[in-house]
């Protein structure tokens, strides 16, 4: 696709063709081929294809030594396409779907290092998933020279884009990089005309096998002028902190249409540690899809009450709950190890939607 043609990111609630996912390989994260932490990563990720799978189409990454076990874990109804893999997060590696002026679909292939090349990573394969997915969706391909992730930024599809301070402008991402740099092509690539920077995301993401702050787990548009925020109430978690400094922020932003952000709040599960030390459980990082939202669950009262306020932040879908404690400990949520793939929309006469 070349530069220069208007794109548009649509919101994730508005229609879907389908959602992409990969199936664990072996791997530092996940543990050795027969492992007991590689089997609980992938009946995990199995769970939330065939929950999505209720309301849409649903295509899973298989590294081709891991085909046939992707497909006994994941059953009948979910395709299984064989791709070359050294993680499972597709929401990061995979590519990010935009409309073009006519409605047809590209696909951004931000550059991808592994969270920026992480002594722990490895990307030699997953730096070509996005082009791999691309060519199976059969839709043009638009590089980016960002080192990115989907995980990164989230967009509201009316034009405004959340981004976070150091991921975009972490030194082993994008190094020498400004607000306005990085600005220019996040535009350029999603059509998006205002970012709202906040400083930084949740603590733990800021440990040894962290993403150093991604938006999607701390704060997520959920419809015209509204953003969900994750909010900590125990003043003995670090994130109680860290909340407050980005409500004071959202709370004094306007939307790219000029709108001043209403803020959800979200509690944060009452769960304060696990055997790592602080946690990061998350409801913001849940999957909107077709006629649902796939939520994080984690056997905790705070469920209930995250399931509540996502029905009326997406009024008209189903909010269901699956156990995400096991994507959690492998180092992200639900909406981590999903990518959606937006329907086609109407021709918008070369302008963006």
């Amino acid at each position: 696709m070349p530069d220069g043609i208007p794109v548009h990111m649509p919101a994730e609630w508005e229609g879907h063709q389908r959602t992409w996912m990969a199936f664990p390989p072996p791997n530092e994260t996940f543990g050795a081929a027969g492992s007991r932490t590689l089997d609980r990563a992938r009946a995990a990720w199995s769970d939330v294809a065939r929950t999505i799978a209720r309301y849409e189409p649903v295509t899973v990454l298989a590294d081709p030594r891991d085909a046939t076990a992707a497909k006994e874990w994941l059953g009948a109804g979910i395709e299984v396409l064989k791709v070359p893999l050294d993680d499972a997060w597709v929401r990061d590696s995979g590519p990010t779907f935009v409309h073009r002026p006519d409605g047809s679909l590209a696909a951004v292939d931000w550059v991808f290092n592994g969270w920026g090349a992480q002594e722990w990573a490895s990307w030699g394969n997953d730096q070509n998933v996005a082009r791999a997915v691309a060519a199976e969706a059969s839709v043009p391909v638009r590089p980016s020279p960002l080192v990115n992730e989907g995980g990164g930024f989230h967009v509201d599809g009316e034009g405004t884009v959340l981004l976070t301070e150091t991921v975009q402008l972490d030194p082993g991402r994008n190094p020498g990089a400004t607000k306005e740099s990085v600005e220019a092509e996040i535009h350029a690539a999603l059509g998006t005309t205002k970012a709202i920077w906040l400083p930084r995301g949740l603590t733990r993401d800021y440990g040894e096998f962290g993403t150093r702050g991604h938006v999607d787990i701390v704060a997520a548009f959920a419809g015209a002028g509204s953003v969900l925020l994750h909010r900590q109430d125990d003043p003995g978690h670090p994130d109680y902190e860290v909340y407050r400094e980005l409500r004071t922020v959202l709370a004094g932003e306007t939307d790219a249409q000029g709108r001043p952000l209403r803020v959800i709040d979200v509690p944060a599960p009452t769960t304060l540690k696990d055997d790592e030390g602080f946690v990061d459980w998350s409801y913001i990082n849940h999957y909107v899809a077709n006629n649902v939202v796939v939520l994080c669950a984690f056997n905790d009262p705070n469920d209930v009450i995250a399931a509540g306020i996502l029905e009326r932040a997406y009024p008209g879908r189903t909010v269901e709950l699956v156990d995400a404690r096991d994507i959690f400990a492998f180092g992200g949520g639900i909406h981590c190890i999903t990518q959606q793939q937006p329907a086609p929309a109407p021709a918008t006469n070369g302008s963006p939607a």
